[in-house]
Protein backbone atom coordinates (compact mmCIF):
# COMPACT_ATOMS: atom_id res chain seq x y z
CA UNK A 1 0.00 0.00 0.00
CA UNK A 2 0.92 3.65 -0.75
CA UNK A 3 2.09 5.19 2.79
CA UNK A 4 2.04 9.10 2.53
CA UNK A 5 4.92 10.65 1.40
CA UNK A 6 5.61 14.08 3.40
CA UNK A 7 8.81 15.36 2.40
CA UNK A 8 10.72 16.62 5.45
CA UNK A 9 10.66 20.40 4.67
CA UNK A 10 6.62 20.14 3.68
CA UNK A 11 4.49 23.24 4.41
CA UNK A 12 3.87 23.89 7.59
CA UNK A 13 0.01 24.58 7.55
CA UNK A 14 -0.73 21.59 6.14
CA UNK A 15 -1.20 18.95 8.96
CA UNK A 16 0.95 15.54 7.95
CA UNK A 17 -1.52 13.10 9.91
CA UNK A 18 -4.60 14.71 8.47
CA UNK A 19 -6.19 13.28 5.11
CA UNK A 20 -6.11 15.64 2.59
CA UNK A 21 -6.59 16.74 -1.17
CA UNK A 22 -2.93 17.85 -0.90
CA UNK A 23 -1.51 14.69 0.42
CA UNK A 24 -3.24 12.71 -1.53
CA UNK A 25 -1.55 14.62 -4.37
CA UNK A 26 2.18 14.58 -2.62
CA UNK A 27 1.59 10.63 -2.72
CA UNK A 28 0.99 10.70 -6.36
CA UNK A 29 4.20 12.77 -6.93
CA UNK A 30 6.65 10.40 -4.69
CA UNK A 31 5.11 7.85 -7.10
CA UNK A 32 6.75 9.71 -10.18
CA UNK A 33 10.18 10.48 -9.16
CA UNK A 34 11.89 7.04 -10.31
CA UNK A 35 11.21 7.94 -13.29
CA UNK A 36 12.39 12.19 -14.11
CA UNK A 37 16.16 11.49 -14.31
CA UNK A 38 17.81 14.40 -14.40
CA UNK A 39 14.81 16.85 -13.84
CA UNK A 40 14.27 15.34 -10.32
CA UNK A 41 16.60 18.16 -9.48
CA UNK A 42 13.38 20.57 -10.24
CA UNK A 43 11.28 18.20 -8.12
CA UNK A 44 10.64 20.24 -5.47
CA UNK A 45 8.11 22.36 -7.78
CA UNK A 46 5.91 20.13 -7.59
CA UNK A 47 5.20 19.79 -3.92
CA UNK A 48 4.64 23.75 -3.62
CA UNK A 49 1.91 26.11 -4.82
CA UNK A 50 3.82 29.08 -6.27
CA UNK A 51 1.19 31.34 -4.78
CA UNK A 52 -1.66 31.10 -2.56
CA UNK A 53 -3.77 34.07 -1.84
CA UNK A 54 -6.59 33.86 1.15
CA UNK A 55 -9.43 36.70 0.51
CA UNK A 56 -12.11 38.22 2.56
CA UNK A 57 -15.16 38.40 0.66
CA UNK A 58 -17.97 40.69 2.86
CA UNK A 59 -21.15 41.24 1.44
CA UNK A 60 -24.40 42.93 2.36
CA UNK A 61 -27.28 40.78 2.43
CA UNK A 62 -30.65 41.21 1.35
CA UNK A 63 -32.07 42.12 4.83
CA UNK A 64 -28.91 44.47 5.32
CA UNK A 65 -26.65 42.53 7.30
CA UNK A 66 -23.46 42.02 6.16
CA UNK A 67 -21.94 38.81 6.40
CA UNK A 68 -18.17 37.64 5.30
CA UNK A 69 -17.14 34.82 3.00
CA UNK A 70 -13.65 33.62 2.89
CA UNK A 71 -12.28 32.70 -0.84
CA UNK A 72 -9.14 31.39 -2.82
CA UNK A 73 -7.16 31.66 -5.58
CA UNK A 74 -4.44 29.08 -5.63
CA UNK A 75 -1.73 28.98 -8.72
CA UNK A 76 0.36 26.37 -8.15
CA UNK A 77 2.06 26.03 -11.57
CA UNK A 78 3.10 28.86 -14.20
CA UNK A 79 6.00 27.47 -15.70
CA UNK A 80 3.76 26.53 -19.18
CA UNK A 81 1.97 29.41 -19.12
CA UNK A 82 -1.07 31.46 -17.45
CA UNK A 83 -3.08 29.56 -14.60
CA UNK A 84 -6.19 28.10 -15.78
CA UNK A 85 -8.55 26.31 -13.13
CA UNK A 86 -11.89 26.48 -11.87
CA UNK A 87 -13.87 28.34 -8.98
CA UNK A 88 -16.09 26.14 -6.80
CA UNK A 89 -18.74 27.60 -4.43
CA UNK A 90 -19.26 25.19 -1.55
CA UNK A 91 -19.07 24.70 1.97
CA UNK A 92 -16.07 22.61 2.53
CA UNK A 93 -14.17 25.01 0.43
CA UNK A 94 -10.68 24.68 2.37
CA UNK A 95 -6.85 26.28 1.76
CA UNK A 96 -5.76 22.64 0.90
CA UNK A 97 -8.47 21.43 -1.14
CA UNK A 98 -7.74 24.13 -3.13
CA UNK A 99 -4.07 23.69 -3.32
CA UNK A 100 -4.82 20.15 -4.28
CA UNK A 101 -7.27 20.87 -7.28
CA UNK A 102 -4.56 23.70 -8.62
CA UNK A 103 -1.78 20.86 -8.57
CA UNK A 104 -3.87 18.92 -10.44
CA UNK A 105 -5.12 21.48 -12.85
CA UNK A 106 -0.92 21.20 -13.23
CA UNK A 107 -0.53 18.09 -14.12
CA UNK A 108 -4.01 17.61 -16.44
CA UNK A 109 -2.82 20.86 -18.33
CA UNK A 110 0.44 19.27 -19.02
CA UNK A 111 -0.51 15.83 -19.57
CA UNK A 112 -3.03 17.16 -22.32
CA UNK A 113 -0.35 19.46 -23.77
CA UNK A 114 -2.04 22.80 -23.03
CA UNK A 115 -0.32 26.15 -23.15
CA UNK A 116 -1.35 26.97 -19.36
CA UNK A 117 -0.16 26.37 -16.02
CA UNK A 118 -2.43 25.13 -12.77
CA UNK A 119 -4.63 27.00 -10.82
CA UNK A 120 -8.03 26.82 -9.03
CA UNK A 121 -10.28 28.87 -6.72
CA UNK A 122 -13.11 28.82 -4.21
CA UNK A 123 -15.22 30.27 -1.59
CA UNK A 124 -16.24 28.83 1.37
CA UNK A 125 -20.06 29.01 1.07
CA UNK A 126 -23.82 27.28 0.53
CA UNK A 127 -24.87 28.90 -2.82
CA UNK A 128 -28.49 28.15 -2.48
CA UNK A 129 -28.51 29.91 0.72
CA UNK A 130 -28.21 32.74 -0.92
CA UNK A 131 -30.24 35.06 -3.49
CA UNK A 132 -29.50 35.71 -6.71
CA UNK A 133 -28.61 39.30 -5.59
CA UNK A 134 -26.27 38.02 -2.92
CA UNK A 135 -24.79 35.10 -5.30
CA UNK A 136 -23.71 38.24 -7.70
CA UNK A 137 -22.52 40.78 -5.05
CA UNK A 138 -20.64 37.89 -3.55
CA UNK A 139 -19.03 36.84 -7.57
CA UNK A 140 -18.10 40.58 -7.92
CA UNK A 141 -16.91 41.20 -4.43
CA UNK A 142 -14.48 38.16 -5.36
CA UNK A 143 -13.47 39.02 -8.41
CA UNK A 144 -12.60 42.34 -7.28
CA UNK A 145 -10.30 40.69 -4.46
CA UNK A 146 -8.50 38.35 -6.52
CA UNK A 147 -8.06 41.01 -9.22
CA UNK A 148 -4.52 41.65 -8.23
CA UNK A 149 -3.58 38.08 -9.67
CA UNK A 150 -5.90 36.67 -12.63
CA UNK A 151 -5.69 38.32 -16.62
CA UNK A 152 -6.19 36.59 -19.97
CA UNK A 153 -2.05 36.37 -19.21
CA UNK A 154 -1.98 35.21 -15.59
CA UNK A 155 -4.60 33.23 -14.48
CA UNK A 156 -7.99 32.80 -16.42
CA UNK A 157 -10.86 30.99 -14.01
CA UNK A 158 -13.46 28.61 -14.97
CA UNK A 159 -16.82 27.03 -13.44
CA UNK A 160 -16.60 24.53 -11.29
CA UNK A 161 -18.59 22.94 -8.45
CA UNK A 162 -22.04 25.31 -7.96
CA UNK A 163 -20.42 27.56 -10.39
CA UNK A 164 -22.00 28.29 -14.04
CA UNK A 165 -21.58 30.48 -17.37
CA UNK A 166 -23.80 33.69 -15.32
CA UNK A 167 -21.12 33.41 -12.58
CA UNK A 168 -18.42 33.58 -14.88
CA UNK A 169 -20.11 36.38 -16.72
CA UNK A 170 -20.47 38.67 -13.25
CA UNK A 171 -16.67 37.97 -13.47
CA UNK A 172 -15.92 38.79 -16.64
CA UNK A 173 -17.96 41.92 -16.22
CA UNK A 174 -16.02 43.24 -12.41
CA UNK A 175 -12.75 42.65 -14.01
CA UNK A 176 -13.79 44.38 -17.30
CA UNK A 177 -14.92 47.30 -14.98
CA UNK A 178 -11.76 47.08 -13.07
CA UNK A 179 -9.16 47.70 -15.90
CA UNK A 180 -11.53 50.39 -17.73
CA UNK A 181 -11.93 47.84 -21.14
CA UNK A 182 -13.48 44.77 -21.81
CA UNK A 183 -11.58 41.45 -21.48
CA UNK A 184 -13.58 38.06 -22.41
CA UNK A 185 -10.40 36.08 -21.94
CA UNK A 186 -10.06 36.82 -18.59
CA UNK A 187 -12.34 33.84 -17.66
CA UNK A 188 -14.13 31.09 -20.04
CA UNK A 189 -16.98 28.90 -19.16
CA UNK A 190 -19.14 32.03 -20.15
CA UNK A 191 -22.06 32.61 -22.02
CA UNK A 192 -22.02 32.11 -25.95
CA UNK A 193 -23.06 36.01 -26.42
CA UNK A 194 -20.13 37.06 -24.30
CA UNK A 195 -17.72 35.18 -26.29
CA UNK A 196 -18.31 31.83 -24.75
CA UNK A 197 -17.78 28.61 -26.91
CA UNK A 198 -19.97 25.99 -28.38
CA UNK A 199 -19.73 22.58 -26.34
CA UNK A 200 -18.24 23.94 -23.45
CA UNK A 201 -21.20 22.95 -21.50
CA UNK A 202 -20.68 19.19 -22.01
CA UNK A 203 -16.99 19.23 -22.87
CA UNK A 204 -15.98 17.45 -19.50
CA UNK A 205 -18.80 14.79 -19.70
CA UNK A 206 -17.68 14.01 -23.17
CA UNK A 207 -13.92 13.97 -22.46
CA UNK A 208 -14.94 11.21 -19.85
CA UNK A 209 -16.78 9.31 -22.71
CA UNK A 210 -14.11 9.70 -25.48
CA UNK A 211 -11.25 8.50 -22.85
CA UNK A 212 -13.83 5.92 -21.60
CA UNK A 213 -14.43 4.39 -24.52
CA UNK A 214 -11.00 4.10 -25.92
CA UNK A 215 -9.86 2.47 -22.57
CA UNK A 216 -12.66 0.10 -23.13
CA UNK A 217 -11.40 -0.74 -26.68
CA UNK A 218 -7.81 -1.37 -25.51
CA UNK A 219 -9.18 -3.92 -22.52
CA UNK A 220 -11.43 -5.62 -25.01
CA UNK A 221 -14.33 -4.38 -23.03
CA UNK A 222 -17.88 -3.69 -24.96
CA UNK A 223 -20.06 -0.61 -24.71
CA UNK A 224 -23.10 -2.84 -26.21
CA UNK A 225 -24.82 -3.71 -22.65
CA UNK A 226 -22.03 -3.05 -20.51
CA UNK A 227 -23.25 -1.57 -17.20
CA UNK A 228 -22.81 2.12 -16.03
CA UNK A 229 -22.74 3.56 -12.82
CA UNK A 230 -22.67 7.18 -12.13
CA UNK A 231 -21.71 9.13 -8.77
CA UNK A 232 -22.77 12.98 -9.65
CA UNK A 233 -25.24 14.33 -11.90
CA UNK A 234 -24.73 17.30 -12.94
CA UNK A 235 -22.69 18.67 -16.29
CA UNK A 236 -20.08 15.85 -16.12
CA UNK A 237 -22.29 12.66 -14.93
CA UNK A 238 -25.49 13.31 -16.75
CA UNK A 239 -23.26 14.22 -20.06
CA UNK A 240 -20.79 11.17 -19.64
CA UNK A 241 -24.11 8.84 -18.81
CA UNK A 242 -26.17 10.25 -22.16
CA UNK A 243 -23.62 9.70 -24.22
CA UNK A 244 -22.45 5.89 -23.05
CA UNK A 245 -26.03 5.20 -23.48
CA UNK A 246 -26.89 6.42 -26.97
CA UNK A 247 -23.83 3.92 -27.57
CA UNK A 248 -25.48 1.03 -26.07
CA UNK A 249 -24.31 0.73 -22.36
CA UNK A 250 -27.02 0.58 -19.79
CA UNK A 251 -26.70 3.24 -17.21
CA UNK A 252 -27.93 1.23 -14.11
CA UNK A 253 -27.21 3.36 -11.47
CA UNK A 254 -27.21 7.00 -10.18
CA UNK A 255 -26.05 8.70 -7.06
CA UNK A 256 -26.09 12.47 -6.12
CA UNK A 257 -26.36 14.79 -3.11
CA UNK A 258 -29.94 14.22 -2.74
CA UNK A 259 -29.98 10.27 -3.41
CA UNK A 260 -29.62 7.33 -5.26
CA UNK A 261 -31.70 5.24 -7.57
CA UNK A 262 -31.14 1.65 -9.33
CA UNK A 263 -33.22 0.27 -12.47
CA UNK A 264 -31.41 -2.84 -13.89
CA UNK A 265 -32.90 -2.89 -17.21
CA UNK A 266 -31.07 0.54 -17.84
CA UNK A 267 -32.34 4.11 -16.78
CA UNK A 268 -34.05 6.73 -19.57
CA UNK A 269 -31.15 8.83 -19.31
CA UNK A 270 -32.97 12.12 -20.80
CA UNK A 271 -36.18 11.58 -18.65
CA UNK A 272 -33.78 11.62 -15.49
CA UNK A 273 -31.94 14.66 -16.34
CA UNK A 274 -35.66 16.36 -16.73
CA UNK A 275 -36.93 15.06 -13.27
CA UNK A 276 -33.07 16.42 -12.13
CA UNK A 277 -33.70 19.79 -14.00
CA UNK A 278 -37.35 20.22 -12.19
CA UNK A 279 -36.38 18.76 -8.92
CA UNK A 280 -33.13 19.15 -8.32
CA UNK A 281 -31.79 16.19 -8.23
CA UNK A 282 -32.18 11.93 -8.87
CA UNK A 283 -33.88 12.18 -5.78
CA UNK A 284 -38.08 10.71 -5.87
CA UNK A 285 -37.36 9.58 -10.03
CA UNK A 286 -40.52 7.80 -11.12
CA UNK A 287 -38.36 5.46 -13.62
CA UNK A 288 -36.12 3.85 -10.70
CA UNK A 289 -35.87 2.60 -7.09
CA UNK A 290 -34.62 4.32 -4.82
CA UNK A 291 -31.71 2.87 -2.69
CA UNK A 292 -29.36 3.44 0.20
CA UNK A 293 -26.77 6.06 -0.67
CA UNK A 294 -24.18 3.54 0.50
CA UNK A 295 -25.78 0.76 -1.96
CA UNK A 296 -24.20 2.43 -4.90
CA UNK A 297 -21.04 1.22 -4.44
CA UNK A 298 -22.67 -2.66 -4.49
CA UNK A 299 -24.26 -2.17 -7.80
CA UNK A 300 -23.36 -5.00 -10.12
CA UNK A 301 -21.38 -2.64 -13.25
CA UNK A 302 -18.73 -2.88 -15.90
CA UNK A 303 -17.89 0.79 -15.83
CA UNK A 304 -18.22 3.44 -12.31
CA UNK A 305 -18.06 6.82 -13.18
CA UNK A 306 -17.38 9.13 -9.90
CA UNK A 307 -18.08 12.69 -11.14
CA UNK A 308 -18.58 14.27 -7.68
CA UNK A 309 -16.38 15.25 -5.09
CA UNK A 310 -13.00 14.09 -4.38
CA UNK A 311 -12.44 11.16 -1.81
CA UNK A 312 -14.87 9.31 -2.79
CA UNK A 313 -13.60 5.57 -3.65
CA UNK A 314 -12.18 5.11 -0.34
CA UNK A 315 -10.21 1.31 0.27
CA UNK A 316 -13.62 -0.60 1.55
CA UNK A 317 -15.16 0.83 -1.82
CA UNK A 318 -12.47 -0.37 -4.21
CA UNK A 319 -12.69 -3.84 -2.56
CA UNK A 320 -16.41 -4.06 -3.06
CA UNK A 321 -16.61 -2.40 -6.43
CA UNK A 322 -17.32 -4.86 -9.43
CA UNK A 323 -16.67 -2.51 -12.06
CA UNK A 324 -13.51 -3.35 -14.42
CA UNK A 325 -12.96 0.38 -15.11
CA UNK A 326 -12.90 3.14 -13.28
CA UNK A 327 -13.57 6.82 -15.35
CA UNK A 328 -12.46 9.40 -13.05
CA UNK A 329 -15.02 12.19 -14.02
CA UNK A 330 -14.28 14.62 -10.56
CA UNK A 331 -11.26 15.67 -10.08
CA UNK A 332 -9.08 13.30 -6.73
CA UNK A 333 -12.51 11.11 -6.44
CA UNK A 334 -9.94 8.02 -5.50
CA UNK A 335 -7.64 8.47 -2.32
CA UNK A 336 -4.49 6.85 -2.62
CA UNK A 337 -5.07 3.55 -1.29
CA UNK A 338 -7.95 2.70 -2.76
CA UNK A 339 -5.72 3.42 -6.16
CA UNK A 340 -3.76 0.23 -4.87
CA UNK A 341 -6.56 -1.67 -4.29
CA UNK A 342 -7.97 -1.25 -7.52
CA UNK A 343 -4.86 -1.85 -9.20
CA UNK A 344 -4.13 -5.09 -7.37
CA UNK A 345 -7.79 -6.21 -8.66
CA UNK A 346 -6.73 -5.63 -12.15
CA UNK A 347 -9.12 -2.41 -12.35
CA UNK A 348 -8.54 -0.39 -15.28
CA UNK A 349 -8.38 3.55 -13.79
CA UNK A 350 -9.06 6.39 -16.07
CA UNK A 351 -7.29 9.26 -14.12
CA UNK A 352 -9.27 12.57 -13.94
CA UNK A 353 -6.24 14.30 -15.23
CA UNK A 354 -6.74 12.78 -18.73
CA UNK A 355 -10.45 11.54 -18.25
CA UNK A 356 -12.37 15.15 -17.13
CA UNK A 357 -9.97 17.31 -19.40
CA UNK A 358 -12.13 17.69 -21.71
CA UNK A 359 -13.37 21.13 -19.86
CA UNK A 360 -10.23 22.70 -19.70
CA UNK A 361 -9.43 21.60 -23.54
CA UNK A 362 -12.60 23.32 -24.61
CA UNK A 363 -11.82 26.14 -22.37
CA UNK A 364 -8.40 26.56 -24.08
CA UNK A 365 -10.23 27.26 -27.28
CA UNK A 366 -12.67 29.85 -25.95
CA UNK A 367 -9.35 31.72 -24.71
CA UNK A 368 -7.98 31.30 -28.26
CA UNK A 369 -11.35 32.11 -30.42
CA UNK A 370 -11.51 35.35 -27.63
CA UNK A 371 -8.25 36.51 -28.38
CA UNK A 372 -9.01 35.96 -32.23
CA UNK A 373 -12.70 37.08 -31.84
CA UNK A 374 -13.28 34.05 -34.45
CA UNK A 375 -15.64 31.37 -33.44
CA UNK A 376 -15.74 27.71 -34.44
CA UNK A 377 -19.17 25.57 -35.09
CA UNK A 378 -19.68 22.84 -32.48
CA UNK A 379 -18.38 19.84 -34.55
CA UNK A 380 -15.53 21.80 -34.66
CA UNK A 381 -15.04 21.71 -31.20
CA UNK A 382 -15.58 18.43 -30.70
CA UNK A 383 -13.61 17.16 -33.69
CA UNK A 384 -10.87 19.37 -32.08
CA UNK A 385 -11.66 17.95 -28.73
CA UNK A 386 -12.13 14.26 -29.64
CA UNK A 387 -8.44 14.70 -31.60
CA UNK A 388 -6.55 16.11 -28.56
CA UNK A 389 -7.81 13.64 -26.01
CA UNK A 390 -7.33 11.04 -28.26
CA UNK A 391 -3.76 11.99 -28.97
CA UNK A 392 -2.90 12.38 -25.40
CA UNK A 393 -4.67 9.42 -23.71
CA UNK A 394 -2.43 7.08 -26.28
CA UNK A 395 0.48 9.01 -25.49
CA UNK A 396 0.17 8.16 -21.75
CA UNK A 397 -1.31 4.55 -22.51
CA UNK A 398 2.14 3.56 -24.16
CA UNK A 399 3.88 5.19 -21.60
CA UNK A 400 2.44 3.13 -18.80
CA UNK A 401 2.71 0.42 -21.47
CA UNK A 402 6.58 0.74 -21.73
CA UNK A 403 7.11 1.51 -17.97
CA UNK A 404 5.21 -1.17 -16.54
CA UNK A 405 2.94 1.64 -14.45
CA UNK A 406 -0.47 2.52 -14.08
CA UNK A 407 -2.35 5.01 -16.51
CA UNK A 408 -2.23 8.04 -13.00
CA UNK A 409 1.31 7.05 -12.86
CA UNK A 410 1.98 7.34 -16.33
CA UNK A 411 -0.03 10.69 -16.62
CA UNK A 412 2.62 12.02 -13.92
CA UNK A 413 5.39 11.07 -15.54
CA UNK A 414 4.42 12.61 -18.93
CA UNK A 415 3.12 15.91 -17.58
CA UNK A 416 5.55 16.53 -14.74
CA UNK A 417 8.62 15.76 -17.20
CA UNK A 418 7.24 18.84 -19.62
CA UNK A 419 6.57 21.16 -16.02
CA UNK A 420 10.10 20.70 -14.85
CA UNK A 421 11.76 21.03 -18.32
CA UNK A 422 9.84 23.92 -18.62
CA UNK A 423 10.98 25.00 -15.15
CA UNK A 424 14.47 23.42 -16.11
CA UNK A 425 14.60 25.90 -19.44
CA UNK A 426 13.43 29.25 -17.81
CA UNK A 427 15.54 28.54 -14.80
CA UNK A 428 15.56 30.93 -12.02
CA UNK A 429 15.27 34.90 -11.69
CA UNK A 430 17.14 36.24 -10.70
Amino acid sequence: MLQKAIPQNHLSYIDPQADSPWLTYLSQVERVLPYLGDLARWAETLRRPKRALIVDVPIEMDDGSVRHFEGFRVQHNLSRGPGKGGVRYHPQVTLEEVMALAAWMTVKNAAVGLPYGGAKGGIRVEPSGLSRKELERLTRRYTSEIGIIIGPQQDIPAPDVNTNPQIMAWMMDTYSMNIGGTATGVVTGKPIQLGGSLGRVKATGRGVFVTGSEAARRIKLSLQGARVAVQGFGNVGSTAAELFAAAGAKVVAVQDHTGAVLHEPGLDVPALQAHVLAHGGVAGFAGAQAIAVADFWDVPCEILIPAALEGQITEARARKTTAKLVLEGANGPTLPGADDILSERGVMVVPDVICNAGGVTVSYFEWVQDFSSFFWSEDEINARLDKILGAAFAHIWDTADKLKITLRTAAFVVACERVLQARAERGLYP
